[in-house]
């Protein structure tokens, strides 16, 4: 298990507080509960464990789990499918970490060389820019150079929010995926950092972050309202190489036919800097 338990143990009290003994299928009876949701022993019962286990469990006093166990205390939790691999990420031992300087996947470079119609932004983890091409930097008033976090253009650039009409929702769902990230790489100082410095800096991401919300990065829409193109809608993609899993290739998709795909080969001939920049 992981030797700082203190994520297991917030996502555990924080789901147990959401599950009210009605959607857990448990008879109430008359009077104030002094917890919001379950309480520990109710928890315990429909995982199948002592309450006394499931109690230093949660406290992060449980040296060790078996995954037959979380995964019942899943399923008492009603956890969906990604909740469920977090909970049992958040258990394991804490793997090693590579702290070596990341290069783009050569492979990754190659598929962005043949989608330079579509913006594309290559990112390693934390989401380091590895690369990008010249319409993904018109699109969203990136910096040529690569070696910038994307989360920190996301919440600390304040052309992030004009540019990004649904940025709540789009600021949200990252935060849930650097959340479920970090499960999987607890002693990533790097990525430990970054979040730290958002926590400490950006308001919305400490809301975003006190809410234990995990999703994985997955396909999502993006508007954005450009200052001369107008208003683009993408939908987000994310492509992995199987030599580099820590690499992700953002691919920004659009509907053939639709008022973007028809802006953005004129937008492309605006910006006369059409290489990779990485």
């Amino acid at each position: 298990m992981n030797k700082d338990r203190s994520a297991l143990s917030a996502f555990l009290r924080d789901r147990r507080d959401r599950m009210t003994p009605i959607e857990a299928g448990i008879a109430t009876y008359p009077g104030a509960r002094r917890v919001p949701g379950l309480r520990r022993e109710e928890l315990a019962a429909l995982a199948g464990v002592s309450p006394d286990y499931y109690s230093k469990l949660e406290q992060g006093r449980q040296a060790n789990v078996s995954n037959e166990v979380l995964r019942a205390i899943a399923r008492a939790l009603q956890l969906n499918e990604v909740e469920s691999a977090h909970l049992l990420d958040l258990a394991s031992p804490a793997g090693s970490v590579d702290d070596a300087t990341e290069r783009p996947d050569p492979g990754l470079l190659q598929v962005m060389r043949a989608l330079d119609h579509v913006p594309v932004l290559l990112l390693g983890r934390s989401g380091v820019i590895l690369a990008s091409n010249a319409l993904v930097r018109s699109v969203l008033s990136l910096p040529s150079t690569a070696g910038e976090s994307l989360f920190h253009y996301l919440f600390s650039n304040p052309i992030a929010r004009e540019r990004i009409v649904n940025w709540s929702q789009f600021a949200a769902a990252s935060v849930a995926g650097l959340r479920r990230d970090l499960a999987r790489r607890p002693g990533d100082r790097a990525l430990i950092a970054l979040i730290g410095e958002l926590r400490s800096s950006e308001p919305f991401f400490e809301q975003w972050w006190s809410d234990h919300e995990v999703r994985e990065f997955e396909r999502a829409t993006k508007i954005i309202q450009h200052p001369a193109a107008g208003t683009l809608e993408f939908g987000i993609e994310f492509l992995t190489s199987p030599s580099e899993p820590g690499q992700s290739l953002i691919v920004y998709t659009v509907e053939e036919g639709s008022s973007t795909a028809k802006i953005l080969p004129i937008l492309a001939s605006w910006d006369t800097n059409s290489a990779i920049s990485s």
